[in-house]
């Protein structure tokens, strides 16, 4: 096995992508192959390289999976305790929508 490059931070070769980089240029990192990591903070951060050239286009998003994602939003909106629809996403830490927790305080 051959250890991957490594490169310092902002010093990776013109041409390689992270994953964001990727999937800004509408490019998907799910079956290339990871070429160097660049690493910095020490070492504790890494960030994995990729070339484009390897990179598949994006799969575009079809009518069923936008409903999919939709569902998937509102059921992320909507209180368990008061079944509103809240517009923003509940908190896993409170469990419920605001007003329900300043209504019932956990004890």
């Amino acid at each position: 096995m051959s250890a991957l490059p490594v490169y310092r931070y902002r010093l990776a070769p013109h041409g390689l992508m992270t994953r964001r980089q990727l999937r800004c240029a509408g490019l998907s990192a799910a079956r290339a192959d990871v070429v160097g990591e660049i690493r910095w903070r020490r070492g504790r951060r890494v960030a994995y390289l990729y070339d484009p050239a390897t990179a598949y286009p994006v799969r575009p998003m079809t009518p069923g999976r936008w409903r999919s994602h939709a569902a998937m939003m509102r059921a992320r909106r909507t209180c368990p305790t008061c079944r509103t629809d809240r517009g923003y996403v509940i908190s896993r830490s409170l469990g419920t929508c605001v007003p329900c927790h300043d209504r019932h305080p956990a004890p």
